[in-house]
This record gives structure tokens, sequence and C-alpha cells, in this order.
């Protein structure tokens, strides 16, 4: 490697927002794709229970090729505390009904960031600074954006 390859290496890591961007593909592109096989009932289920409850931005994140602890990320807000542990009791009581349990639930009491584990998928549910901060979004750009039904986008005309 090159004195400038190494120092633009560099640079870019000390200044990201002015690094190049590189050119999207399929995999990591901020659009939306469509998912080549159907949506898992549960992560439906649990996207429709958030929807009823208000959730705010959701998004399907295909981690598969990229992860090996999970499939896939739901990514999501509430505007508060209170929404968001709502959007979290649905998902969890919607789920639970047809003998889905969590692994684990993390982040309930203060509700910043809850995280409800299904192994295969994982339901992130953020208040709107937390989601910011976190960025799960660009942390995991590398997984592929699914295309979410309205209706899955709370927009039930």
């Amino acid at each position: 490697m090159s004195i400038e390859e190494n120092s633009s290496i560099k640079e870019q890591a000390l200044h990201p927002e002015q690094a190049v961007q590189r050119e999207p593909t399929s995999e990591g592109s901020n659009d939306p794709v469509q998912l080549a096989e159907p949506l898992d009932d549960r992560i439906y289920r649990a996207l429709l229970a958030a929807a009823d409850k208000k959730a705010i931005a959701p998004i399907l994140l295909d981690l598969r090729k990229i992860a090996t602890f999970t499939d896939f990320f739901v990514i999501t807000s509430g505007a508060n505390v209170r929404q968001v542990q709502a959007i979290a009791d649905a998902v969890v009581e919607q789920l639970k009904s047809t003998g889905d349990r969590a692994a684990r639930v993390e982040g309930y009491n203060t509700a910043e960031w809850v995280l409800v584990d299904y192994g295969d998928f994982i339901f992130h549910i953020f208040d709107d600074k937390s989601r910011k901060f976190y960025d799960l979004e660009r942390l995991w750009r590398d997984g592929s954006r699914i295309l979410l039904s309205p209706e899955l986008l709370g927009n039930r005309g």
C-alpha cells in the first residue's frame, strides 16, 4: 500500500462525512428492494402490531449475507417513552399469542432503545433521539433494506 493510499484511508476514517460515497448496489443501497421470498409471518405480525401503535418510520433490514447472529433487523421509533413501551408490548403480545416468545427483551424500563430478540430477527424500538444517535441504519448499511407494504408502514388508506 502506498503512502498516498494509506493517507487517504486515514483521512476517510478521521472524517467519514467527507469520504467518497461508494456506488450503490442492490446489497446495502439505501433504496428498498423487494424480498425474494414471502416475508416471515412473525415479522409481518410484529410489524402490523407496531403499525397499530403508530410506530414511526419502520424499516426492515436483511442481514443474512453479512451477519451470523440474526437474519433481520426491524427498526422503528416511538415519539415518547410510553409509545416506545406500547409498541414493544404490542409486538411481544402479538407474537406470544401464537406461541412465539422473545428470547429476551432489553431496555424496556428506560425505553430509549428497546430490543426484542426473536433469534432470527431482532425488533428495535427507539425514541427519536436514540435512533439518530445509534443510527443502526447507517451502521448496518451493507444489509439490504426491504420494501414494506403501506399497511406495515402504518398507512392504512
